[in-house]
């Protein structure tokens, strides 16, 4: 603001002539005038209206260079954060995520201004003498000082260099209120080149508009010195609003002790050392013998103690010109702190081996892959019973299962399917239910829950999945002849390999006298397993008792009525041996089948827990491996965000 010289009343005006009235004086001339306090106000509100509307000092020309991340640690881990955020929003409710997303926008909007400023604010509680130290760091009375309070109502910033306007625009500073410092040409005046000082409103203000400016400044600039007075050090508001919470911007926080001259030396140093305590208990490193950390040191504003070493630590920093990057760097660090809960938990998440293989266990118990087996087993021997055994004794067995097992098998088809739909369903539900505790053991709370709806929602269709399964194998083969003849029978399907016949029968081959489907046989109705290449020896070896049988039957037939000739031995051993002959062929057959009827039994059920598994695995452990997976990679950029912190947070 233009000086004010007190050359009385008679310069501040003329007359115009022959008394055309007062004439002001151009604002050039040096006959200016001061008519008391009303005069100097109104020179200050025509002067704040001149500098309102001309452009700042600082606007002209071009914008300093931007940032240029791309060389250091913090490019980086801006992406891989700006990769877990986009990785993460369809798992994590946006207000989980605002905090990272508010520190990925501002390293944005920071890195395109300019790289050679550096912002720093000066924030104190009412009363601190901030704005007193404000003005001796400027050397130019700037923000008004005095016992008024709240003395400072809206920043105030002050610029050692030109090219600050994009920054100053930022934090939403009019032009009226930036200023320049008066600078004596001194290295230290040097070294602040580049410098933008703002002085804070009281952050500890009655007036709330105060303090939330307060806030929104602190949250943009690039360092902060932290002004505190003898009385008001540890106060509890500072602390827990402020300097708890910014621990982790250490390396880019000034605490000054203001005052001292009000203090005996002993009794500032032990201030000053309380100071220390205060801020180790915060969690904020005060740095000491060149580490890093919040430096805290202590002066008297008023009377210019310490005041230049502090200009000359500004100049040290600011010529460092790596403020902005640190500051983004804590935010960052803050960021993942407050992510931390949602990506990392004890344990180590996954599916191994041994719940797979559970899974796929349970998943073959459900639709009774094992019962299959045993089913087509049975049903390959009683086909080689069939093709090898005497037709007595088949007739026989067929008389005997229909007189006692007709009515029995239709009550159980009518009875017993929904009791046992109710247990395969259960254990489909508990299969899948056993595998997503193993999954989300030791996953983070949003990650554990996206896991589990991926295996609930895979699991609606599962049990409705098995029984198609089965019903399909089913389709393509059908009850043999005798098919309802036995309990342990199953008939056969396409392929010849025996299946459960769907989660309505707790997974047997054949409840209550109903046969399961077959998969592997021939289509078609009747179908039956494939035969070996000895049967058609069997078979003819059979027939052959058979006709022996016959044979001798009808030869000794003849010798009674009289048609042949008496003879009774010979027509006996052939009708012996053809009696003889069958049963030891059967039982020949069935010792030659136990073999082949096993591995074909196995092989059975081996198809069929490939078949559930390969169910099971399309429908609840791929959703789930996918979840698994999606989280792992949020986690290695979690990783990547944190471990290329420079802060040591």
């Amino acid at each position: 603001m233009t000086a004010v010289t007190d050359q009385g009343r008679d310069h501040g005006q003329g007359h115009g002539p022959e008394g055309e009235g007062p004439v002001e004086v151009p604002a050039g001339d040096v006959r200016r005038w001061d008519d008391g306090l009303i005069a100097r106000r109104a020179a200050e509100a025509a002067q704040d209206r001149l500098e309102a509307e001309r452009p700042p000092q600082d606007e002209p020309g071009p914008e300093a260079e931007a940032y240029a991340m791309s060389g250091s640690a913090l490019r980086p881990r801006l992406d891989a954060l700006r990769e877990l955020v986009g990785l993460s929003r369809a798992r994590l409710d946006g207000s989980t995520l605002a905090e990272a997303g508010r520190v990925l926008d501002e390293a944005s909007a920071r890195r395109r201004l300019s790289a050679r400023h550096t912002v720093v604010a000066v924030a104190g509680a009412t009363g601190s003498g901030k704005s007193t130290l404000f003005n001796a760091l400027a050397g130019v009375q700037i923000s008004d000082t005095g016992l008024r309070r709240p003395t400072t109502s809206a920043p105030i910033a002050c610029s050692w260099t030109d090219g600050a306007a994009g920054l100053l625009d930022r934090l939403a500073i009019p032009g009226r209120l930036r200023r320049r410092p008066v600078q004596g040409g001194t290295a230290v005046d040097e070294a602040l080149q580049g410098l933008v000082l703002v002085d804070l409103p009281d952050h500890d203000s009655a007036a709330t508009g105060h303090r939330e400016q307060v806030d929104r400044v602190l949250a943009l600039v690039d360092a902060v010195i932290w002004v505190v007075d003898p009385e008001k050090y540890a106060d509890a508001a500072l602390h827990e609003r402020y300097l708890r919470p910014l621990a982790g911007h250490a390396e880019i926080s000034f605490v000054v002790l203001n005052q001292i001259d009000r203090l005996s030396g002993e009794a500032a140093d032990l201030v000053l050392d309380d100071l220390r305590r205060l801020l180790d208990e915060d969690g904020m490193a005060v740095g000491e013998h060149g580490e890093p950390g919040a430096t805290v040191m202590s002066l008297s504003a008023l009377t210019g103690a310490g005041v230049g070493d502090l200009r000359e630590l500004l100049g040290r920093f600011v010529q460092d010109r790596t403020a902005a990057a640190r500051r983004l760097s804590a935010d960052v660090d803050a960021a993942a702190a407050r992510l931390r809960s949602v990506y990392v938990a004890d344990g180590r998440p996954g599916l191994g081996e041994r719940a797979r293989d559970e899974f796929t266990e349970r998943l073959a118990e459900a639709v009774g892959a094992a019962a299959a087996g045993q089913a087509a087993e049975r049903e390959w021997r009683r086909n080689a019973n069939r093709a090898c055994g005497t037709p007595w004794l088949r007739l026989w067995r067929w008389y005997e299962s229909t007189r006692q097992l007709g009515g029995l098998d239709l009550m159980a088809q009518v009875l017993a399917p929904p009791e046992e739909e109710l247990t395969a369903r259960q254990r489909v539900e508990q299969a899948v239910r056993q595998l997503a505790d193993d999954a989300v053991d030791g996953l983070p709370g949003p990650w554990a829950q996206a896991v589990r709806e991926a295996a609930v929602n895979g699991a609606k269709g599962l049990p409705e999945a098995l029984d198609d399964l089965s019903r399909s194998a089913q389709t393509g083969g059908g009850r043999g002849r005798g098919g309802n003849t036995d309990t342990g029978s199953a008939p056969v399907g396409p392929g010849g390999h025996a299946t459960a016949a769907g989660l309505g029968k707790r997974g047997s081959a054949s409840v209550g006298g109903k046969s399961a489907p077959v998969a592997g046989a021939p289509a078609g109705r009747g179908a039956r397993p494939p035969r070996p290449a000895w049967w058609p020896a069997a078979v003819f070896a059979q027939a052959s008792m058979t006709l022996l049988q016959i044979f001798g039957g009808l030869w000794l037939l003849g010798q009674i009525v009289g048609v042949i000739e008496p003879g009774l031995l010979t027509p006996a051993l052939v009708m012996l041996a053809g009696v003889v002959g069958g049963p030891l062929v059967e039982w020949s057959c069935a010792a030659a089948a136990r073999g082949p009827a096993r591995r074909y039994g196995q092989e059975a059920e081996r198809r069929l827990r490939e078949a559930a598994a390969g169910c099971g695995r399309a429908r609840v452990l791929d959703p789930v491996a996918a979840e698994l997976a999606r989280y792992r990679e949020v986690r290695e950029r979690y990783v990547a965000v944190t471990e290329f912190s420079t802060t040591g947070a």
